[in-house]
C-alpha cells in the first residue's frame, strides 16, 4: 500500500468546513477499471435494495432512498476494487496522521442508483448512541455523467448547501457526524463506492 498525502487546502477545508473534494483521486484508467467491475456486479444482480434505519427499525422506503447496494468484503483480492480499498486504507492513515482524526477500520459499500428519479433524502451518516462513523469518503464511477443525469451530492456545511457533481474519479470526504447531505434525484445510472471510517476504539 502506497502512502497518501493530503493537500494543505484539503486539511484546512476539512477542519473549517467539515469536508473536501478531490476531482481526480486514482486517475482515469484506474477509475474506468473500477467502474467496469462495479457495473459487472450490478449486471450480475449482486446488489439489493437499500433500506433506512437499523435493527428492528430497518425498512425499505423507495421514496426516501432509491439505491441498490452491496458490501465489499475485505478478503477480496486482486481486483481494481480491492486496489481502491487499499487506497482508502491509505486515506484513513493520512487523515489520522495529518488531520489528527484517529481513524481505525472502515466499511466499504457499492451503491447504484438506476435513474428514474431515484434519490436519497437528507440525512447524517452517523447513528446516535452507537460506535459512530467518523468520516465518510465517496468515490464516484460515472464516466459519461452530464448534468441531465442529475444525482448530485448536496451537502449542508455551515456556510450553506453545496452541490457536488458525481463525475468519474472524484473523491469527496466529510465528517460523518457534522455534514448532513442528500443525493438529488438521478435520471441516469449512478455508481459510487463509499467508505465509512470509525474511530480506533470502535467495535
Amino acid at each position: 500500500m502506497s502512502p497518501l498525502s493530503l493537500r494543505d487546502e484539503e486539511i484546512q477545508s476539512l477542519g473549517e468546513q467539515g469536508w473536501f473534494t478531490r476531482a481526480s483521486f486514482l486517475g482515469e484508467a484506474e477509475a474506468r477499471a473500477i467502474h467496469a467491475e462495479a457495473k459487472a456486479r450490478v449486471e450480475a444482480g449482486q446488489l439489493r435494495p437499500a433500506g433506512i434505519r437499523r435493527g428492528a427499525d430497518h425498512t425499505l422506503d423507495r421514496d426516501t432512498r432509491g439505491d441498490f447496494i452491496t458490501w465489499v468484503k475485505e478478503e477480496e483480492r486482486g481486483s481494481a476494487i480491492s486496489r481502491l480499498r487499499e487506497a482508502y486504507a491509505a486515506l484513513g492513515e493520512a487523515l489520522s496522521a495529518e488531520a489528527y482524526l484517529g481513524l481505525g477500520r472502515f466499511d466499504l459499500q457499492l451503491a447504484w442508483y438506476p435513474g428514474e428519479g431515484a434519490r436519497y433524502a437528507r440525512h447524517f451518516d452517523a447513528f446516535p448512541g452507537q460506535s459512530n462513523r467518523r468520516v465518510t469518503a465517496l468515490y464516484y464511477l460515472n464516466p459519461d455523467w452530464v448534468p441531465a443525469h442529475g444525482g448530485l451530492l448536496r451537502i449542508y456545511p455551515e456556510g450553506g448547501p453545496v452541490d457536488v457533481e458525481p463525475t468519474l474519479d472524484r473523491l469527496v470526504v466529510f465528517l460523518s457526524e457534522r455534514i448532513e447531505h442528500e443525493v438529488l434525484p438521478a435520471y441516469g445510472p449512478r455508481l459510487a463506492l463509499t467508505a465509512w471510517f470509525y474511530g480506533r476504539n470502535a467495535g
